[in-house]
């Protein structure tokens, strides 16, 4: 099933029909993409989005990219509670958006993002990076 994780309806669908998703996405809020794939994203050396940082950090440039992470935390729970409340009772068991897209780690991930603009980030071997600034020579 070709989804945008953003909004986990199709997750929730590939899992009940057990089919394999391939993932096409700018980004997910709070990092889920980080955890589902399980791909390193440290607070202390990825930069995050609206701290005006790059990859090279001082110590309280460190400290002002972790404050501006915690409160992701309780904004996820919040986001995506009405989506992981669906999920249980769809797939009539216990389920949240996390567990959904964890399960699909072994699915393909089209990441349409450039490094150009965005920060630079691992990679895992699942995701494919796609898209981005693609400029040809006008005479």
């Amino acid at each position: 099933i070709l989804t945008d994780p953003f909004v986990p309806c199709g997750a929730i669908l590939a899992e009940h029909i057990s089919l394999p998703s391939v993932y096409f996405l700018r980004g997910i809020p709070c990092g889920l993409d980080f955890e589902a794939t399980q791909c390193p994203n440290p607070p202390s050396y990825v930069p995050r989005l609206f701290t005006d940082l790059t990859d090279h950090m001082t110590f309280f440039q460190r400290v002002k990219n972790l404050l501006f992470e915690i409160p992701n935390v309780f904004l996820c729970n919040f986001a995506f509670e009405p989506y992981s409340k669906l999920a249980s009772e769809f797939l009539q068991r216990e389920a949240t958006v996390q567990d959904l897209l964890r399960k699909a780690s072994a699915s393909v991930w089209l990441l349409r993002l450039d490094f150009v603009l965005d920060y630079p980030r691992p990679l895992m071997p699942n995701i494919i990076p796609i898209g981005g600034v693609n400029c040809a020579h006008k005479e």
